[in-house]
């Protein structure tokens, strides 16, 4: 019994380690994400998020340390803690999980109408122009829905396929077009960038399957994450749990006392033997 008491406590406190690492691996991304999303204009909206965020991470690296004492020091309420929040924790991470995957589908088409809105591309708001030219350049892609043809005779720079992009699909545009540069006080042709007749390849898909694929990969990513993290977590909980059966196994064990003293007793004699 003492060796697996012995494997039992080693394999929590490397659970706890991992958890511990996991924890503070989270927090750093999200105050590195928290200080870069300040310079967007979707703070507001991130916000509550983040806040979330910064409570599961650090209450997570809290529990560890509370399990991981307990533990080593053979506290009961510390062990009971650790696992009533990491049973908790899994239960609302697996539950969230399963919500977002069955939300893909909507936050796909989400996706598809909120960029569908900006159409026609001939004549985008300033704001608007700055969020496609972005998303052409980061994700390879032209156009909303029909590719380059969604901005008319005038392709903005950002959907040029250049000589070190060859590896994604592109097509010509035709000596009908002509690209521009877009900015927010002027806009340079193509002449001004130096560009000739040869140089008529853009990007052949259009930008909302990209983002959707893109989207798919990033969400299956984090799901994957997420059920190992809650994996991860229940198997804490679970060795929690063993650990204090074991520790209540002990308190009930009945003392037993030996003493070396000799007890002293008379022998009684046979009656028949005495007759």
């Amino acid at each position: 019994m003492g060796q697996i008491n012995i494997w039992i406590k080693g394999a929590f406190i490397t659970v706890c380690l991992l958890i511990g690492i996991i924890s503070s691996l989270l927090l750093a991304i999200t105050l590195f994400g928290h200080g870069y999303a300040h310079q967007t204009e979707e703070i507001e909206e991130l916000l509550p998020t983040i806040s979330v965020v910064y409570v599961i991470g650090g209450g997570t690296l809290a529990l560890t340390i509370i399990g991981a004492y307990g533990a080593c020091k053979k506290k009961k309420w510390a062990v009971f803690l650790f696992s009533l929040g990491m049973t908790v924790g899994s239960l609302y991470l697996l539950a969230e999980s399963i919500s977002a995957y069955q939300m893909k589908e909507e936050i796909k088409e989400e996706i598809r109408e909120h960029y569908k809105i900006l159409m026609p591309l001939t004549n985008p708001s300033e704001k608007d122009l700055g969020r496609i030219h972005k998303i052409q350049n980061n994700f390879k892609c032209c156009g909303v829905e029909n590719g380059y043809k969604d901005w008319g005779d005038e392709i903005p720079i950002s959907c040029l396929c250049s000589e070190d992009n060859r590896a994604f699909k592109c097509v010509d545009s035709g000596n009908n077009t002509r690209f521009i540069v877009h900015h927010s006080s002027n806009n340079m042709s193509e002449e001004d960038h130096g560009l000739t007749k040869e140089h008529r390849l853009v990007y052949a898909e259009p930008c909302i399957p990209v983002l959707i694929n893109s989207f798919n990969f990033v969400i299956d990513l984090i799901l994957g994450i997420c059920f190992a993290v809650t994996l991860l977590w229940a198997v804490g909980a679970s060795l929690s749990i063993t650990i204090l059966c074991q520790m209540r196994r002990k308190l009930n064990v009945p003392p037993v006392m030996f003493t070396s003293k000799v007890s002293q007793y008379t022998q009684l004699s046979d009656p028949a033997a005495n007759a």
